[in-house]
């Protein structure tokens, strides 16, 4: 009869996301997480296979924190732009989890669409969004979503690196121009697929 196990997957896993969030996934060791529990490491293979497994668990539980992340929301602000300021401001708020959802070396990725496919059911409902609420294509919204999710990546980067401090008025102001000219240039019709690219390119 195998040992019950002395703490549940969900204490394990919460314990571990908190050493994550506060010094980062290179931290998260069997000996550090069993130190967080005030234990050895043992019981933590009652319940995982291996750290593997654990750290799999550990960035679904840091996705679900990012997609219920709360975002001051005036009456006004499009949902779209909700979702930027979310991931801007996760970046700024918790930058150890946003390293480890968004600043992990992806080898397989070759294309946008294999990270698009790794980003939650977040993008799916941007795109979902922008053609109801925008009159676009599928091909269009995917171009939109993906070229406005790049700058505000690399805007959530830039915070979560604390390369730049930035407002949240200013984060607002910026994601808002960025919006409304890929939006133009999208709608303009001067776009096209980048060939062996999964990318946008403009019309020279």
């Amino acid at each position: 009869m195998p040992p019950k196990p002395k703490f549940s997957r969900e204490e394990i896993v919460q314990a571990a996301l908190k050493i994550v969030s506060e010094k980062g996934v290179e931290a998260l060791t069997a000996k550090e997480l069993g130190q967080a529990l005030g234990s050895s490491a043992r019981p933590i293979f009652t319940v995982f296979k291996n750290m593997k497994e654990v750290q799999d668990q550990v960035r679904a539980a840091a996705m679900r924190r990012f997609e219920t992340f709360p975002v001051r929301q005036a009456p006004d602000m499009p949902l779209f732009k909700q979702v930027g300021m979310k991931t801007v401001l996760f970046g700024a708020r918790e930058p150890k989890l946003y390293q480890l959802l968004f600043m992990q070396e992806n080898r397989n990725a070759v294309r946008f669409e294999d990270v698009f496919n790794e980003l939650g059911p977040t993008a799916e409902a941007c795109i979902a969004l922008l053609k109801e609420e925008y009159a676009l294509t599928e091909g269009e919204a995917r171009a939109l979503f993906e070229n406005v999710w790049i700058y505000t990546f690399g805007v959530g980067a830039l915070c979560a690196t604390r390369m730049c401090r930035f407002s949240e008025e200013k984060l607002g102001q910026m994601l808002t121009t960025e919006f409304s000219a890929m939006m133009c240039l999208v709608k303009s019709g001067n776009f096209r697929k980048q060939e062996g690219c999964d990318g946008m390119d403009p019309m020279p």
